[in-house]
């Protein structure tokens, strides 16, 4: 609803790296806190209903995915209808796929400047679903082109068309959590122009429209300020607590001093069952006469023996903590008490916590091993103004979001250690037998078991609303 108080920038700089941060809105003049910023009405927005009104309730199920079912719309809107879309003049200030640049897009020899970084693993899970969803769709043998030619022509409905359409979803879509309905993922235009600062408390959500009094019965989407604005200063909104894994795999940037930054570190303590030492063949290696029980446990609370977890600048996730209470458990901590009386929130013995407070050092330092460089080389490379301004953009992204990492993991090491020391944790005679395999795997293992099926970061776009394995 115009007028409004925010103006549209083709080109805006991120205020820490002076690196271009794309399109954003500015303050046309002061602006108050409190401040209603748009109201957008909903029937503007491209909504899986909208997608089943378009494309035909006869071919897209009630059941369909919605992100599935708006990427099929995105597409028709642009490269089927084109001029003729009702969405033409939101549809044509779309961004392309290589301005927003998001890591699933990107090629080998970008990716390879992340080498060692666990947004590597999430960006080669995410192209592969893509990809399967993709044929499952639209390009297999009972896909939609086949079945219907003349809606889905294969020149329009092409795999590059669909990656177009999901780098949309993925870095402008808004999940409205304020609907009559429920919840519901939405493009919504104009508002998706809006840049992220993690750091902004406004978020964009929907109500009925009308004043106070009197209800239109129509919804719409609306945004007040969270703070003052002068005028011409860029406006901001959350996307929401993400790490710079989750912004460059679906956004394509990151954000320098990010307060919600993490890192996944991996943690695997083997099973040293009766039959899988047996197997191994290795006096060295003794059985564990609590890893069926533990094994059981494991399976009761839907975990697994090798998992990853976020790892946070100022702390890591208690789950990571009680995983590994149990995991280090021995007859001597359980006194006879079966593993699941026990409350792995609280700690266990001096024993039990020292053990785990090392493991969750090993696997951390395990992590900062697969780095190729040092961070002493990527702060090197970022000082070399001239050198690193000779690398693309994707580059001097990966080499700032991978020296930030190894900076997290460091802090971790050093806070850790530091904890250590506090509670007297560090004394000889708490050290446990045959230590810890976390992070490492015992032989055989990697065979048996085979690689993690779901890494953390999948976990936490999957609860953020995002359906990683799309369907």
């Amino acid at each position: 609803e115009a007028p409004h108080p925010m103006a549209i920038s083709t080109e805006t700089k991120d205020e820490i790296t002076n690196e271009s941060s794309g399109r954003g809105l500015l303050a046309r003049r002061d602006i108050n806190e409190a401040t209603l910023l748009f109201k957008i009405p909903l029937k503007l927005c491209l909504t899986k209903s909208s997608a089943r009104k378009a494309i035909g309730k006869d071919i897209l199920s009630s059941e369909i995915n919605e992100y599935l079912a708006i990427a099929l719309q995105l597409i028709q809107e642009r490269y089927v209808l084109g001029e003729n879309s009702f969405w033409a003049p939101y549809i044509g200030v779309l961004p392309e796929t290589d301005e927003v640049n998001p890591t699933f897009t990107w090629p080998d020899e970008d990716l390879a400047f992340l080498e060692g970084s666990p947004v590597v693993a999430a960006t080669r899970s995410l192209q592969r679903k893509l990809r399967a969803e993709y044929d499952a769709l639209l390009a297999g043998e009972n896909g939609l082109i086949n079945k219907y030619p003349d809606r889905f022509p294969k020149e329009k409905f092409t795999y590059e068309n669909w990656i177009w359409a999901f780098t949309m979803l993925f870095s402008r879509a808004i999940r409205l959590r304020s609907l009559k309905d429920g919840e519901a993922l939405a493009m919504v235009p104009y508002a998706d122009l809006i840049n992220h600062s993690p750091f902004s408390q406004a978020y964009i959500d929907a109500r009925e429209g009308g004043d106070w009094l009197f209800s239109s019965g129509e919804e719409e989407v609306i945004l007040y300020a969270d703070r003052g604005y002068r005028r011409m200063e860029q406006i901001y909104i959350s996307y929401g607590p993400k790490s710079n894994a989750e912004l460059l795999l679906l956004y394509g940037f990151a954000v320098e001093r990010n307060p919600f930054n993490s890192v996944d570190i991996t943690v695997a303590i083997a099973p040293r069952t009766e039959s899988f030492v047996k197997e191994l063949n290795d006096e060295s290696i003794p059985v564990d006469p609590l890893a069926e029980e533990k094994l059981e446990f494991l399976q009761s609370v839907g975990r697994d023996s090798m998992v990853d977890f976020p790892c946070y600048a100022d702390r890591y996730p208690v789950e990571l903590l009680e995983f590994l209470r149990l995991m280090q458990m021995t007859p001597e901590d359980t006194r006879g008490k079966p593993l699941k009386d026990f409350d792995y929130s609280r700690t266990i013995s001096a024993a039990n916590e020292a053990a785990v407070l090392t493991s969750v050092i090993t696997a951390v330092k395990r992590q900062l091993s697969k780095y190729p460089n040092t961070e002493e080389e990527d702060a090197a490379i970022i000082k070399d103004k001239g050198m690193f301004r000779l690398l693309s953009y994707n580059q001097r992204m990966a080499v700032r979001h991978r020296r930030n990492e190894k900076r997290l993991l460091k802090r971790t090491i050093a806070a850790l250690e530091n904890q250590i020391v506090k509670q007297g944790l560090n004394d000889e005679n708490l050290a446990r037998a045959q230590g810890s395999t976390l992070g490492q795997l015992l032989p055989g293992d990697e065979r048996k078991y085979g690689l993690k099926q779901k890494t953390a970061l999948e976990d936490r776009l999957e609860k953020m609303g995002l359906p990683v394995d799309i369907r």
